[in-house]
C-alpha cells in the first residue's frame, strides 16, 4: 500500500489538516468501548476512505487484520478469569491452569478486536491519502536533517527491493536449487552501507550538510484544509466530552452492561456526520 494521487478533497488538503483528522478518528476509537460507537468510528472511516477514493485499500487492511482480530478475541478469552456467565468450561490447561471461557470475556475480546481494526484501517488511510511528501516538508522547518534523512530512507527502500528482484533473476539463471529468501534479503543488504556512504558523498559535495533553514512556504489555505480540520477539532470535542459526559457507558466485567440511548446513538451519529460532512464540498479538486 502506498500513496496515490486522486481527485478527492482529503488529498487536496494540506498533509496537517489530513494529519489531525486522522489523529481525531484514531482518538475516538480509542476512547470508547461502547461498540456501537466502536462501529460507528469504522464506519465513518470507511465512508471516509470511499470518498477519498482509496476504499479499495482500506477495505484491503481491514480484510488483512482479521487474523489480529480473532488472536485478540481467543487470547482475551482464555486469559481473562472476569465474567459470571460461563459458556465454555475447558478444564485445567498447561500453563493456563483451570480455563472457563465467559461470555464477558469473549465480548470484551471482539471490542478490542473491533478497535485494533479502527485504527488499522485508520492508519491504512492515512497511508493512501496523505501525500508523504507533504508531511516531510511540514516538519523541514522542525529539523531539516531528519526530514531529509526520512526523505533518503522512503527513497532507499524501493531501490532495495528493485535489488532483490534483481539478484532473484539472476540467480534463478544459475543451475541447481533457487535461492533461499534469506540469502536474497542478505545480498540485496550487503551494500546497504555503501551505498548510503556514496549518498552522504554526493549530498556533502552538493552541499546539504551546510544548508540553511528553507524559507515558510506561502500557500494560501484552501476550502478542503480548513473543512478538514475544523472536522478534526469537532471530531476530538465530541469524543472526549461525550466520554468526560459518560454518554457511551460500557463495562464487561462481571456482567456486560451496554445500554442503547439517544446518548449512544447522538454520540455515533455524531462521529459519522462530522467525519463525512468534509467530503460533500467537492469544488476545485478536478485534476
Amino acid at each position: 500500500m502506498r500513496y496515490h494521487r486522486r481527485s478527492s478533497p482529503l488529498h487536496a488538503a494540506r498533509a496537517g489538516a489530513g494529519c489531525a483528522y486522522c489523529l481525531a478518528l484514531c482518538l475516538a476509537a480509542l476512547l470508547f468501548s461502547n461498540p456501537i460507537v466502536v462501529g460507528a468510528v469504522v464506519v465513518a472511516i470507511m465512508g471516509a476512505a470511499l470518498g477519498a477514493g482509496v476504499g479499495r485499500d482500506v477495505a484491503r487492511a481491514a480484510l488483512l487484520s482479521l487474523p489480529l482480530v480473532i488472536a485478540i478475541v481467543v487470547i482475551n478469552a482464555l486469559v481473562a478469569r472476569d465474567g459470571l456467565t460461563v459458556i465454555v468450561r475447558l478444564g485445567n490447561l498447561p500453563v493456563l491452569g483451570q480455563t472457563d471461557v465467559t461470555l464477558e470475556a469473549t465480548v470484551y475480546g471482539a471490542i478490542l478486536g473491533l478497535r485494533a481494526v479502527a485504527l488499522i484501517m485508520c492508519g491504512a488511510l492515512y497511508t493512501a491519502a496523505i501525500d508523504p511528501d507533504d508531511v516531510l516538508r511540514m516538519f523541514r522547518r522542525v529539523s531539516f536533517r531528519s526530514a531529509l534523512t526520512a526523505t533518503l530512507a522512503t527513497r532507499m527502500l524501493p531501490v532495495l527491493v528493485r535489488d532483490s528482484h534483481r539478484f532473484a533473476d539472476a540467480q534463478r539463471c544459475r543451475p541447481g536449487r533457487p535461492p533461499s529468501r534469506l540469502t536474497l534479503i542478505r545480498a540485496a543488504s550487503s551494500g546497504v552501507l555503501d551505498r548510503a556512504l556514496d549518498v552522504a558523498a554526493a549530498l556533502e559535495v552538493r552541499g546539504f550538510g551546510c544548508a540553511r533553514r528553507p524559507p515558510r512556504a506561502r500557500r494560501p489555505r484552501s476550502r478542503h484544509e480548513i473543512h478538514f480540520a475544523a472536522a478534526a477539532i469537532v471530531l476530538i470535542v465530541i469524543a472526549t466530552g461525550a466520554r468526560i459526559a459518560g454518554l457511551a457507558p460500557f463495562a464487561a466485567y462481571p456482567g456486560l452492561h451496554s445500554p442503547v440511548d439517544a446518548g449512544v446513538i447522538a454520540v455515533a451519529a455524531a462521529i459519522i456526520l462530522c467525519a463525512l460532512l468534509p467530503f460533500a464540498d467537492r469544488r476545485g479538486i478536478a485534476r
